[in-house]
């Protein structure tokens, strides 16, 4: 049942990624948590986010500017590692928080508490003009990278400032777009190094299958969407997709989910 639960919603996502405004890991994560922990479905989405970026690399990756990958995407790899173990080392943290509701014993964990957080933080910079409006100068790439590098390595919420940062680098269309995929892919392969080490640690498993069919659903998402729509933000579709990550934000920081 899950395979064919987060495929679907790997498509859906992938799809909404075009003209949502929300990237395919904000998307998708939360439906692969409700089957896995959170620090798995972590590591499962990054997989997916993975695959998929790497296809897009084989189609655009000649066109990534190389100055803008060294003074951002070294800086972005370090912090990533520093994001993942942070994840791992809260995956093991106790529960900050017990109570009875629905009638079953509520556990609130660092993990969800900090994930759910950065969800509806994340939700609410997304929908904020003013912060898709920031562009900060060339110069404080490096820290950008520090930026965006952890916060993928922790939850995968990279995109978001990775933009913010490139804006400013004097990129065209095409290298602003290949610069940002290389740069995720490099963010995304340091990041699984460690998600897989920890996991291997805990003696678990990879969902193969899942990651599988969920990569090839997520191609297939793409692919539809870029038929239907052109790559714009829709503000009611946007409105509609920040709705259900609040709520599932708050069924995390809760403990419900």
């Amino acid at each position: 049942m899950e395979i064919v639960v987060v495929s679907v919603a790997a498509l859906f996502a992938s799809a909404l990624t075009l003209f949502s405004g929300f990237g395919l890991g904000t998307l998708l994560m939360p439906v692969v948590a409700i089957f896995f922990p959170v620090e798995v479905a972590i590591a499962i989405t990054a997989m997916v986010h993975l695959a998929n970026n790497l296809f897009k690399v084989a189609l655009l990756g000649k066109k990534a500017n190389r100055s803008v990958l060294l003074s951002f995407g070294v800086p972005a790899v370090v912090s990533a590692f520093l994001g993942a173990l942070v994840l791992g080392w809260l995956s093991v943290v106790p529960s900050i928080l017990e109570y009875a509701a629905f009638g079953n014993q509520i556990h609130v964990s660092p993990l969800k508490l900090v994930v759910g957080m950065l969800i509806l933080a994340f939700v609410v910079l997304e929908l904020s003009p003013k912060f898709s409006s920031i562009a900060l100068d060339k110069k404080y790439l490096p820290y950008g990278g520090v930026v965006s590098g952890f916060f993928g390595g922790l939850s995968g919420h990279q995109g978001a400032f990775r933009s913010m940062f490139l804006l400013k680098a004097g990129l065209s269309k095409e290298e602003f777009v290949a610069t940002g995929v290389m740069l995720a892919v490099m963010v995304d392969t340091s990041r699984m190094l460690i998600y897989g080490w920890e996991m291997s640690g805990q003696h678990r498993g990879v969902e193969w299958p899942l990651v599988i069919a969920a990569s090839v659903s997520a191609f297939v998402g793409a692919y539809l969407g870029s038929k239907l729509l052109k790559k714009i933000t829709i503000r009611s579709i946007q409105i509609v997709v920040s709705i259900l990550l609040v709520v599932v934000s708050l069924g995390l920081m809760s403990g419900v989910l």
